[in-house]
């Protein structure tokens, strides 16, 4: 049985919602590795440094970042009224998301499998 009405539930998990800034993107058509690689370099990062690493880091994974970093950015602006001077990433990470399977055909007959990996890529924001 629930504890309480249906309404005091909601109203004690909202109490204990997550209030910081962030952004996420699901189903981005990259490799969890791949990805990594550019979030490793700007965690802990202020945000104005971590822009200036991924606009001019050569992956293809760090243009997806920099759009996603930007959202961040406006979501702590907008919704949560934050000082973007002060802000830093405090959270970024990659999850291994759904795996699109294809095939190549190869010699005498046979077929070797491709999988085209996915990622979902969040990132949080704090005030320092």
């Amino acid at each position: 049985m629930a504890k309480g009405h249906r309404s005091q539930i909601k109203r004690e998990r909202n109490a204990q919602k997550d209030t910081r800034p962030s952004a996420k993107l699901s189903y981005a058509r990259m490799s969890v590795q791949k990805a990594c690689f550019v979030l490793d370099a700007i965690r802990g990062k202020d945000v104005k440094t971590a822009l200036a690493i991924v606009m001019y880091n050569p992956r293809y994974a760090s243009s997806v970042i920099e759009k996603l970093l930007k959202s961040a950015i406006a979501n702590a602006e907008n919704n949560n009224g934050m000082n973007i001077d002060d802000l830093y990433v405090e959270e970024c990470y990659a999850n291994k998301g759904p795996t699109m399977k294809r095939i190549r055909a190869r010699a005498q007959g046979r077929a070797y499998r491709i999988e085209k990996r996915m990622s979902h890529i969040t990132i949080v924001l704090n005030e320092r």
